[in-house]
Formats: C-alpha cells, sequence, structure tokens
C-alpha cells in the first residue's frame, strides 16, 4: 500500500500527523535519500507500527500482541478430536469451546490445516502436532472472537528455530507492509499442554476490515492441486510418484537421479542471471500444471482475457467476487506484461516493500520459486498487490528442494531473487525492477531494512529477545518436533545466517557484491562466506514418500515426543 493512503486507515488525528510526517520523508518514489536522520528513525517507526495503530478500532488486534505468548485453551470432546487426528488430511472441523487470554468463545470449528506440512505430520506415527485454522462462525452464524472470524496457529514445522515465520512477519511490518497479525501462543487442549505455536491472523474478512477498511478483494492464488501429475506431488505428496520427466525418487534427500544435474541456486542460465530448473525431468512439466506451479494463473502472467484460464486465481477467491471483479484482475495482469501505466493497475510502493522483506529472508516456498504460491493478491479498484503468508520455510528451509547450499542463501542475488523460474515468469518482480526508479526504491526499502532491523547487532538483540520470550515455553514444550538443545542450537545458527545476509545484501547494495546469480557465477569469490553455517541445524521438510528438504532431524526420535494424553 501506498504511504498517502496510510491516513485512510488512522481515526487519530495525532497518528495522521506521524504519517504525514513519514511521508515527507519516503513518499515520491523517486529513490532519493533521507539525510535527516530524525526523520528516518520517525519513518522506521511508522513502517513498523503501522499494523498495529491501523488495529485499533478492533478488539482482537490488542489481544494478538506479538511482545507476549498468547494463551489458547481448547476445551473439546476427547472422542471427536481423537478422530480429527486420526483423519486430518480430511480437514474436517469439529466443535469445540476455545479460550483466547482468558475470554471463551463457545462453539468454534477447528480443524487441522496445511498442505505438505499436514501430510508430513499425518505420515509420522509418532507425532499428532498438526497445525490449526480457528473458525470462529463455523457454527454459529456472524460469530467472531472480538471482530476476527478466523485464526490459524502453526506448529512450528521445519523450524527448529521457532522463530522464522515470526521474523518473516516483523520484518514486513517493519517495513510498512500489511501483514498479518501474529504472535506466540501457548496452546493447551482439555487442560494439558499441547504447545508452544505461532497464531496468525487469518487473511480473510477480519483482515479485510482492519487493515484495508473493508475495501477491495482478496485472492489466495494456489495451484498446489494441479502441479503435475497426481497434484502436488500426487499420492502421499511425492512429485516423483508418478514421475516427472526422466527424474525417479531420490534414495536419501534429493540427490539427483542419474544424468540430472541438482538444482543449485547458482546455476542459472537465464538471461536475466535467474536460476532456472535442471535440465533433466522438472523441466518438461513447467507450465499449466507443471512443477514450476505456474499454471492457470498463479504466476500472474497474462495469457489472454478469459476469467478461465485464471483459474488458480478465481477459484480461490476469499471475499464475494464476480466476473467483473475478475476482469479488473486480468486488466491489471495485461497491462503489468506489457509494463503499462504500471503504477494505475499495480500499488507499486506496497509490492516493492513486499519483496524487499521476501527477498531479505528468502523464502522459496513462495511465488520467488518453481512453486508459485504462498501468497495473498489483493486487488483494489484495478490495482493489485501482494501479502505475505507461510513463512515456516524462510531463511533457508526450503534450500534442500531447490539445491541451495547456505551460501546459496546467503548471496540470494537481490535484483534476481528467484530460484527455478526466471523473473520474466514473476512479472510483478520482474516488471517492476525494469524500471530504474522502482528498482532504486526497492534498494532503499532493502537498506532500510538492513539498517534499522539487522545492522549493529540489532538482529542479534531481537532474536535474543525472542528466546528469552519463548524459550521456557520451548522446553516445556510436550509435543515439541525436536529437543531443547536442538532448539538452542537453532537459536545460534539463525542468528549468524541472518547477520550474514544482511552482510551479503549490504554489499550487493554497495556494488562490492553482484546482485544478479549470473553476475555472482562469474565473481564468486566477491561472496560472503557461509562455510560456518550449518543448515541442518535449523531444521528440514521432509514429505512422505522419501522427498527430503534440508538438513537435519524432526526429532521425533529424538525423545522430545510425549504423545500421552492425545
Amino acid at each position: 500500500m501506498s504511504i498517502y493512503k496510510w491516513p485512510k486507515f488512522i481515526g487519530v488525528a495525532v497518528l495522521c500527523t506521524a504519517m504525514l510526517t513519514a511521508c515527507s520523508s519516503t513518499n515520491e518514489g523517486n529513490g532519493e535519500s533521507e539525510s535527516n536522520s530524525t526523520e528516518k528513525e520517525q519513518t522506521t517507526t511508522d513502517n513498523q507500527s503501522k499494523t498495529e495503530n491501523t488495529a485499533q478500532t478492533v478488539g482482537y488486534a490488542n489481544q494478538i500482541n506479538k511482545t507476549e505468548v498468547m494463551s489458547i485453551s481448547i476445551d473439546v470432546d476427547e472422542e471427536a478430536w481423537k478422530k480429527m487426528l486420526d483423519t486430518a488430511t480430511e480437514e474436517q472441523y469439529i466443535s469445540a469451546n476455545i479460550s483466547i487470554n482468558g475470554t471463551t468463545i463457545e462453539n468454534v470449528g477447528i480443524r487441522p490445516k496445511g498442505n505438505s506440512s499436514l501430510r508430513q505430520v499425518a505420515g509420522d506415527d509418532t507425532t499428532d502436532r498438526y497445525s490449526f485454522k480457528i473458525k470462529f462462525d463455523e457454527y454459529v452464524k456472524d460469530q467472531t472472537w472480538m471482530g476476527l472470524d478466523k485464526l490459524v496457529v502453526n506448529n512450528m514445522i521445519s523450524d527448529n528455530s521457532y522463530m522464522k515465520e515470526y521474523l518473516s512477519y516483523d520484518i514486513m511490518s517493519y517495513i510498512g507492509v500489511d501483514a498479518p497479525l501474529f504472535a506466540f501462543s501457548d496452546i493447551s487442549v482439555n487442560g494439558e499442554t499441547w504447545g508452544l505455536y505461532l497464531a496468525v491472523e487469518d487473511i480473510d474478512s477480519g483482515y479485510l476490515a482492519r487493515a484495508k477498511n473493508d475495501e477491495g478483494e482478496l485472492y489466495k492464488p494456489n495451484n498446489d492441486d494441479n502441479m503435475g501429475p497426481g497434484g502436488m506431488g500426487g499420492p502421499e505428496g511425492n512429485p516423483f510418484a508418478q514421475g516427472y520427466g526422466d527424474m525417479q525418487p531420490p534414495n536419501e534427500g534429493m540427490a539427483p537421479p542419474d544424468g540430472a544435474s541438482p538444482p543449485d541456486m547458482n546455476s542459472g542460465t537465464g538471461e536475466d542471471g535467474a536460476n532456472t530448473l535442471p535440465e533433466a525431468g522438472m523441466k518438461g512439466n513447467r507450465g499449466p500444471g507443471g512443477m514450476d506451479g505456474s499454471g492457470n494463473g498463479v504466476s500472474l502472467v497474462y495469457t489472454d482475457d478469459k476469467s478461465s484460464s485464471y483459474s488458480a486465481i478465481f477459484d480461490n477467491a476469499e471475499t464475494k467476487t464476480t466476473e467483473e471483479d475478475y476482469q479488473r484482475v486480468i486488466e491489471s495482469l495485461k497491462n503489468l506484461s506489457t509494463g503499462t501505466d504500471l503504477e494505475k493497475y499495480v500499488d507499486v510502493d506496497e509490492v516493492l516493500r513486499y519483496f524487499a522483506a521476501h527477498t531479505v529472508v528468502v523464502n522459496m516456498d513462495s511465488y520467488t520459486s518453481g512453486m508459485g504460491h504462498n501468497y495473498y493478491l489483493y486487488e483494489n479498484d484495478g490495482q493489485i498487490s501482494m501479502l505475505p503468508w507461510d513463512y515456516n520455510m524462510a531463511f533457508g528451509g526450503f534450500g534442500g528442494f531447490q539445491g541451495g547450499s547456505a551460501s546459496d542463501i546467503v548471496n540470494l542475488a537481490i535484483d534476481t531473487p528467484v530460484s527455478g523460474v526466471t523473473l520474466e515468469e514473476r512479472p510483478i518482480l520482474g516488471k517492476l525492477l525494469e524500471v530504474p526508479e522502482y528498482k532504486a526504491k526497492y534498494h532503499e526499502y532493502l537498506q532500510e531494512i538492513v539498517d534499522g532491523y539487522f545492522a549493529d547487532g540489532k538482529f542479534e538483540e531481537k532474536v535474543q529477545s525472542l528466546n528469552n520470550m519463548i524459550a521456557e515455553y520451548v522446553k516445556q514444550d510436550p509435543t515439541a518436533f525436536i529437543t531443547y538443545d536442538k532448539y538452542e542450537e537453532a537459536v545460534a545458527e539463525l542468528t549468524k545466517l541472518g547477520t550474514l545476509r544482511a552482510e551479503s545484501i549490504q554489499g550487493q547494495l554497495d556494488g562490492d557484491i553482484p546482485s544478479t546469480t549470473e553476475k555472482q557465477k562469474e565473481d564468486s569469490d566477491s561472496l560472503i562466506d557461509a562455510s560456518s553455517v550449518d543448515l541442518s541445524k535449523l531444521g528440514e521438510n521432509k514429505i512422505p514418500g522419501g522427498m527430503g528438504m534440508g538438513g537435519g532431524g524432526r526429532g521425533a526420535a529424538e525423545g522430545n515426543q510425549s504423545q500421552e494424553g492425545k
């Protein structure tokens, strides 16, 4: 959202004054830097608190407090709970009474949620630690929790540090993106501690009213069910189960089949220096229904004027939409494809902020990789932008799938921050970076994040403050995927990784390190040395069927999996 829109959502005059102060240093979008440090600090403060400030009109916003651990107590019939867990992949709601920070909402819907993460837990008979969606009006019409219709609680799978998603949303909020509200949450079921989760405001009608003044349309583009034979992966979520070209299921992790080069994040051959898929296997399945997830509109590539060509977008509308709404989106994509009147059809400033934060945290389970998913598309009056979602695989957590090493993650090129695809295949990023003015503004936002969130030990302090807040909860977490020792190792490794990532971004902004993948290949000696980073300590993603992603152990076999009372 452009800065000039902020006052529309703020009802307190003094806040409007603060926002106008920020405008003087960040509006215009012409790449100008602000020399006055006081004004820069004011801009940073406004960016970071924008979501919280606009949220004061709804009660739940004060309850989802990222500086405290929320309390969520689930009171549910034991048999119904067990049956729901046993049939988790069906994602069926059951009724429960749920108390949040002491306020009880009765007859609420709750169900397991997720895609590959749900299948991972379902395929592991040592754990029932699912992520959950809580729908307050599933059984009682128009019931909300202080104005919120849905809340999700995420189980920290693949994240031994418990912090990746929190930090990602926090950085998004810091730079002024309308991220969902979030907070750590201590969950209990029928009086027994269940575990420490991350509670996240669902991007739906409640979010729309809070963050967007109840204006515009929301979509969650998703092509997972059509990503090659058998969907995202065919049976049991295994992309190799029904064959992808010449690729066969690897015996361990993502070892490439004979004749196929590993999908290296620094092996791009695209004209713009972006990464491409390996020659064997996946490449032949790109396109509609292909492995890159770009079919049916999820990539935001314009194909034609038929709404049926964008089913991955329009079949996943979060608001009540019409053909007229669809045509506005298509018109935006059409002009995006040619770079025509970009500011009319794209909320340029909001998108640049989004991609600045997204690039910093290196989340490849997203739009910027072959997956092409895990974002929301927001359209208002013919102008589109993107909203962040699902960041448990940030900070290189998806590296095993893409073949990335610690160096690839630390040094991901800021001007070609994609993997498995080219910028041409991701036009809402690629087309904006083609415009020098927008690219300069994008760099400004990257610099602002580095200066305000990472530099001078700030990132280390942030991680340590989160550790102080949640360490005891992690230590007592009966369903944790990992031991407490593994958590401590992950926190240390995350601190190291984030610090080096910021160092590389600074070097790229200064021109000391190439800012495109192709140039980095030509000058690898200039890259930040990340050999000290052990990605396995941060966690792994392992889909049933043998498709390992990343390193490290799930921890189910490490003695920290108490299933009693479930």
